[in-house]
């Protein structure tokens, strides 16, 4: 999400609002306040980075979003990485950040109705489609309000995905193509498999929005996927503060504190999710019990109003109820697991262009690690304003043998007045995982 639509909150009052009278504005105090802790913690640097992406129509109108890392198990050296390109579509990269396959988003179904945007990416391993079992990549195709997926056969003459989305599969929350072309659609996605029942799942979260669904993923006999919803949750969007008055985050009117960045620990079904200007949830990816918040952004409960004319919204004072490590927007949240059940999770703090590592185990309640962040080497530049992130802490052949992690890049350098550049940087992983443990 771009920074003209981030860091924005308000509280419901009158008194509060009458606060607001001289401030700076959001974005630049926001970078005053972030800048000293985010230039204290360890730096990694990335060792590869894709060709960039440009969100113009000289460019496909590609812009970078999420990553996704399938490992080739038969040889981890040729693995992929997966990755949305909203209108762009869906790439795929091999492990030397270059790319090896392109594929279009589809249009709407008539002239002047949205078209496709693939959103956000994740993967499903070993689901049964015909006779036998095949790896499927899963995207969020905002565009359309629909789930896309692509099976993955590495050495496919022609690329390794191969779209078998069921034809007949429905929008995921709209009721027709009127509410789908207003865009309140499928936006975040993790996927995950119930390991007692072997049913593949898909939560999505709605654009502009506190919904999230759970969707049962169900193969056809024609070896297309479909889905269906099971349940759908509604996350708060108006916060009790401490001292007692009630706050909700400054949006446009009629919009709604949105989840995007989310992911499901495989172990225990734990949904983490990321409400962009609120902080991170934990919850059952059933979406059933009480959601837990692990944590807030700086800017809860801070005051804001909204001035239609310059669609920004100006901030007040802060109270000093907001967390200390993410600034909004909390973005990419993903999770570097270990057999031993020991890990982190990891979150993209898009505000001050840095990553929040927490502890994996829940019964320690999610506690803070560390953080880092990702800055330019001698060649490539480093990761900022970043959206999506994917780690695979398992052996990727000669040139991560300590795992991957892949990053968006919201500013890839250079930049320029008129085109708008955005990529992906792959890290080692071992060098992230030696910066948290220093």
């Amino acid at each position: 999400m771009p920074l003209s639509r981030i860091r924005r909150s308000c509280v419901i009052g009158v008194v509060a609002l009458a606060a607001l009278a001289a401030t700076v504005p959001a974005q630049a105090q926001a970078a005053q306040s972030h800048a000293p802790r985010a230039a204290a913690l360890p730096t990694v640097t990335p060792r590869a980075e894709t060709a960039a992406l440009y969100d113009d129509e000289d460019g496909g109108n590609a812009d970078a979003d999420d990553p996704a890392i399938w490992r080739n198990a038969a040889d981890p050296g040729r693995s992929l990485v997966v990755a949305t390109a909203k209108e762009g579509g869906l790439r795929v990269y091999d492990l030397d950040a270059r790319q090896i396959q392109a594929l279009p988003a589809p249009a709407g179904p008539a002239p002047g109705d949205a078209p496709g945007r693939f959103n956000n990416v994740d993967l499903v391993h070993g689901l049964r489609l015909g006779t036998g079992r095949a790896d499927l990549a899963v995207t969020t195709d905002r565009g359309n309000d629909r789930l896309r997926f692509y099976r993955i056969d590495r050495d496919r003459p022609g690329g390794p995905l191969t779209d078998v989305t069921d034809p007949a599969a429905r929008p995921v929350f709209s009721a027709d193509q009127a509410e789908i072309n207003d865009q309140r659609t499928a936006y975040g996605l993790a996927t995950w498999t119930d390991r007692a029942t072997g049913r593949a799942y898909a939560v999505v979260s709605r654009r502009e929005t506190t919904s999230v669904a759970l969707l049962e993923l169900l193969p056809t006999s024609s070896g297309t996927v479909g889905y269906r919803t099971i349940r759908t949750l509604d996350l708060p969007s108006v916060f009790r503060l401490p001292n007692g008055a009630s706050w909700s985050p400054c949006l446009e009117p009629g919009e709604l504190p949105q989840v995007e960045g989310m992911v499901v620990d495989p172990a225990d079904g734990t949904l983490y999710a990321g409400q962009e200007d609120i902080g991170i949830w934990r919850l059952r990816a059933d979406l059933t019990g009480t959601p837990q918040l692990v944590d807030r952004v700086r800017e809860y409960g801070r005051p804001g109003t909204y001035d239609e004319e310059t669609e920004e919204c100006t901030p007040g004072a802060d109270p000093g109820f907001g967390g200390r490590r993410l600034a909004a927007d909390v973005e990419g949240l993903t999770l570097v697991t270990q057999p031993d059940g020991d890990g982190y999770l990891l979150a993209s703090s898009q505000g001050d262009n840095t990553f929040a590592a927490y502890d994996r185990e829940t019964d320690e309640g999610n506690e803070y690690e560390g953080g880092f962040r990702i800055t330019a080497s001698a060649t490539l530049d480093g990761s900022e304003e970043c959206d999506g992130a994917a780690a695979l802490n398992a052996p990727l052949g000669n040139r991560y043998p300590r795992g991957l992690l892949v990053v968006q890049d919201g500013h890839e350098t250079p930049q320029s007045s008129e085109r708008a550049a955005t990529g992906f940087k792959f890290v080692d992983l071992g060098k992230v995982l030696d910066a948290l443990d220093d």
